[in-house]
């Protein structure tokens, strides 16, 4: 499935966003990723709220290896359902929202203390050699 297939999937929600990732594609809404689209699958985000519905409708996670070791991501797979039905779509995607919501809120903001900090450290680093001064005419 390519971007454009991708957005007319999602259409149905709302404006999205699908950028190149992974091999695949991530789809994002209101500035968050929700979707992931890989090896002609579809997973959208979980969290450990919704992640019970996904295991009870025996859906699986997006998995990858990296080091030689598997890891299982939050994203599931999006039911068959899902595919062909509107009001499914909805259903599953709205809990998709809401676990990237979730998960977006937990994630500790970045302080301007925090950025100014290193903005003035690279402002005194940028200023620690004396200027030129112009000599002056005699």
């Amino acid at each position: 499935m390519d971007a454009a297939a991708l957005e007319d999937l999602f259409g149905p929600l709302g404006p999205v966003t699908v950028k190149r990732m992974f091999g695949g594609y991530g789809v994002w809404a209101d500035g968050l990723m929700f979707a992931l689209q890989t090896g002609g699958e579809i997973f959208i985000k979980t969290d450990d709220e919704t992640r019970p519905l996904f295991e009870a409708a025996s859906l699986r996670p997006f998995i990858y290896t990296a080091r030689g070791e598997q890891r299982a991501t939050s994203y599931w797979l999006l039911p068959d359902a899902a595919m062909d039905d509107e009001t499914e779509l909805r259903r599953w995607c709205a809990l998709a929202m809401e676990a990237a919501r979730r998960t977006a809120a937990r994630k500790p903001k970045r302080s301007a203390k925090a950025g100014g900090a290193r903005t003035l450290k690279n402002a005194a680093a940028a200023t620690s050699k004396k200027p030129a001064v112009p000599k002056r005419s005699r």
